[in-house]
């Protein structure tokens, strides 16, 4: 069976048919995150702090590292992306053992990545265009590291589930090449939004059973595309991700934490309750009136998807004895940490 391992200084986590879904936390990631940009500019790490140790709290067995933030003091990420690229990481290295992700578009930012990471992350990304493949996989048998492969190339992003195959039988065969196997590619079929698409979820399911047929490959996706532009987003994804994993997909880029309810929200909710002649204390603790209200939670905890996917694993076969499944929902023990808390993941012999 094709397995691909990503390794820390310390932990394992393993990509493979017979495994656990493998969840890549993609939250340290300034992209459309213009508090978390400006505090990188700022040399302010904190969100990237709590954001780490959040993730790994949540479950996610990978953490993705993107630095692409476009400072207004310097327009140019050639040259301020690979130095912030090296700080994240040592950071995040210095709060977790957990394996890691080098994502960038920058090729001097993704080597200074694979420099400072210690262990064997895994590279995110490269595509179907010449340039990058000239890049990046020379990088990739270098640093002997595993690689997303994302299935576009010079002509874009094809609509034709046929032309995407292709586009990653390329790859995977360019690789080869360069004495790359096929079991450190993990292939990102794209995944279009439902929204604007119909047949988004039946083409990726499709294309996710042919690349494990005809390629060998592991695969991912960024899980969230699917939902993008529709309300009620978590129950499309709660539903895709199980299906996606039934079809044969092992690993997601996604959030595996559901946000925290914040005092805004809370207030809203007071309000609306006053509205309504429901007179809420004022000293009602905020966790139990964003529990019983159904906000959710004011604490960080796994989010919906993260028990989708520990569901599915137990159905799957790929959850012994369903351990992972009941530890996850076992209440919160004394020292306050909840039963959704992800460890070291178990190698399977």
């Amino acid at each position: 069976m094709t397995r691909t391992v990503v390794e820390s200084k310390t932990k394992t986590a393993i990509l493979g048919f017979d495994e656990p879904f493998c969840v890549i936390g993609e939250r340290i990631n300034p992209t459309g995150r213009k508090k978390l940009a400006a505090e990188l500019e700022a040399g302010d790490f904190s969100t990237v702090e709590k954001d780490a140790i959040a993730q790994v709290a949540a479950g996610a067995d990978i953490l993705d590292i993107n630095a692409g933030v476009v400072y207004n003091s310097n327009p140019n990420p050639n040259e301020t992306e690979p130095p912030l690229m090296r700080k994240i990481i040592e950071l995040v290295q210095g709060l977790t053992d957990t394996p890691l992700c080098v994502d960038s578009s920058v090729p001097e930012a993704l080597e200074a990545g694979l420099i400072a990471a210690e262990g064997r992350p895994l590279l995110n990304s490269v595509t179907g265009e010449e340039d990058r493949l000239e890049f990046v996989l020379p990088l990739v048998k270098k640093y002997n590291v595993p690689v997303v492969a994302i299935s576009n190339d010079d002509t874009g992003i094809s609509e034709d589930p046929d032309v995407r195959f292709e586009v990653a039988k390329k790859i995977v065969e360019r690789a080869a090449d360069f004495g790359i196997p096929a079991h450190d590619i993990v292939v990102d079929p794209l995944v279009m939004p439902i929204g604007a698409m119909g047949t988004a979820g039946l083409q990726v399911f499709a294309l996710v059973r042919r690349l494990r047929e005809e390629l060998g490959v592991n695969t991912t996706c960024g899980a969230s595309n699917i939902s993008f532009g529709l309300p009620n987003r978590h129950g499309i994804n709660n539903a895709f991700l199980p299906m996606a994993m039934a079809a044969g997909m092992t690993s997601a880029i996604m959030n595996p934490v559901a946000l925290p309810v914040g005092p805004k929200k809370l207030q809203e909710k007071r309000d609306e309750l006053a509205a309504a002649g429901i007179i809420v204390p004022e000293d009602l603790d905020p966790e139990i009136l964003a529990t019983i209200t159904g906000l959710g939670s004011t604490k960080s905890k796994a989010g919906k998807e993260m028990e989708a996917i520990r569901a599915a694993n137990f159905l799957t076969n790929n959850d012994a004895h369903g351990a992972s499944w009941i530890k996850f929902n076992k209440p919160p023990s004394a020292d306050g940490e909840a039963g959704g808390r992800g460890g070291r993941r178990r190698r399977r012999g």
